[in-house]
């Protein structure tokens, strides 16, 4: 069945479209979400929040044929608002305890080159890093972008620009 009509059933409560239509692009949706998360229960923790949102709120969607960005914004939104609310318990937590129950061996290491990849955009802000990591790894077009970060398309490729030529700059390569 085509997108548009897997999105007009899902539009009338039906949960089997709706979940069809996320299965379409489950790869996509893991990978945003764990770029934001950093860790795979947290990615498909945000995964199934989305899915209830996107059930909740599908009468809401007005094009048809924006669903896959305008979930995938919901689901950039959620990652940003849970890592906001584990930033202020952190906060709240005693630093010391919390830093030595956290350096216990995570069985789910970053391969060398997301590692690379993360220290390279560490050098941005980060609205580039978010703008370069959502074009560049994600493959999303700059007006996705533009509506998952709430800015204008302008500014998305000013980030883009400007992000890429200090990575040039900082670390003297011409092919970033």
């Amino acid at each position: 069945m085509n997108e548009k009509k897997l999105v007009q059933k899902a539009k009338k409560q039906n949960k089997k479209a709706l979940l069809q239509l996320v299965m379409q692009q489950k790869d996509d949706y893991y990978r945003l979400a764990y770029s934001y998360m950093k860790n795979p229960h947290g990615a498909m923790d945000i995964m199934e929040e989305m899915i209830i949102i996107l059930y909740e709120k599908i009468g809401q969607l007005e094009k048809i044929e924006s669903f896959y960005s305008w979930s995938k914004t919901i689901l950039v939104n959620l990652c940003k608002t849970k890592l906001k609310k584990q930033h202020k318990e952190l906060l709240v937590d005693d630093i010391e305890l919390h830093s030595s129950t956290t350096q216990t061996t995570d069985p789910y290491k970053y391969k060398a080159e997301t590692m690379d990849i993360e220290q390279l955009l560490s050098s941005l802000n980060p609205y580039q890093a978010e703008t370069i990591k959502l074009k560049y790894l994600h493959d999303l077009d700059n007006a996705t972008i533009a509506k998952i970060t709430n800015v204008s398309v302008g500014t998305v490729k000013s980030r883009i620009h400007n992000g890429l030529n200090l990575l040039k700059r900082v670390y003297g390569r011409h092919d970033v």
